[in-house]
């Protein structure tokens, strides 16, 4: 199973900007997929996860400014990110987990839920 994040992106604040990820390897389509991302010091944080339906939740921080989706078609999982800051920088990380829980419950219980990750990609915020 693989997962590989679109390339690092620099913006403005204020600006825009969309990741991909792409993924391939498995043929179970029954699977929660999320972006997560860590600024440098802190540690990793859950950003929008979306189900095998198309149902999706968002951490506070990005509720109203991202919108995650993904193609079950196409195999790519894509999260649209509006009016960023300085605070969004991070390394963003694609994510899928195949448990029993899928995409319910806490961050915490999804995050030990996913089971492949992407190697990341840089996200900078520039003031």
């Amino acid at each position: 199973v693989q997962l590989v994040e679109s390339g690092a992106v620099s913006v403005q604040s204020g600006g825009s900007l969309t990741l991909s990820c792409s993924t391939s390897g498995y043929t179970d389509r029954d699977y929660c997929m999320g972006w997560f991302r860590q600024a440098p010091g802190q540690e990793r944080e859950g950003v929008a996860r979306i189900d095998n339906y198309g149902s999706s939740s968002y951490a506070d921080s990005a509720k109203v400014r991202f919108t995650i989706s993904r193609d079950n078609a196409k195999n790519t999982l894509d999260l649209q990110m509006n009016s960023l800051q300085p605070d969004d920088t991070a390394m963003y990380y694609c994510a899928a987990g195949f448990s029993l829980n899928g995409c319910s419950g806490s961050w915490g219980a999804v995050f030990d839920g996913m089971d492949y990750w992407g190697r990341g990609t840089l996200v900078t915020i520039s003031s």
